[in-house]
C-alpha cells in the first residue's frame, strides 16, 4: 500500500491527537509517549470528531466527545455502547519527522 505524508510529528501533541484530511477522509492520529495511531476521526455512532474526545493514556482508548462511546485505538474496536461498530485502523508511523499514513 503507498504511503503518503500527512503532518510533521510536532503537529501531533504529545499525549493528544489531530485531525487530518487524508484522501477526502478526516482522520484522527493520536500519540501516546512514541507511539502513533490513525482511525478514523468520526465516531461510528454518531458525527461526533473523536480527535476532540478525552484520551487514556494508559489504556490507549479515547472516549467519544458527544456520547461518551469508548474505542480502542490500536483495533478500532468500541469498547462501550451506544457504539457497537469498530472505526478504521491505519497503519501510521515517523520518518525523517514526518508522520506517514498507509492509504
Amino acid at each position: 500500500m503507498p504511503a503518503m505524508r500527512i503532518a510533521n510529528l510536532a503537529d501531533v501533541p504529545e499525549n493528544g491527537a489531530n485531525r487530518f484530511v487524508v484522501n477526502g477522509k478526516f482522520v484522527a492520529v493520536f500519540r501516546v509517549g512514541t507511539d502513533l495511531y490513525a482511525i478514523d476521526d468520526t465516531c461510528s455512532h454518531g458525527q461526533a470528531s473523536l480527535s476532540q474526545g478525552e484520551l487514556d493514556t494508559d489504556t490507549h482508548c479515547v472516549a467519544c466527545p458527544a456520547h461518551s462511546a469508548i474505542f480502542d485505538l490500536r483495533s478500532g474496536q468500541a469498547r462501550t455502547l451506544p457504539a457497537f461498530k469498530p472505526v478504521a485502523t491505519y497503519r501510521v508511523w515517523v520518518e525523517d519527522d514526518g508522520v506517514l499514513i498507509e492509504v
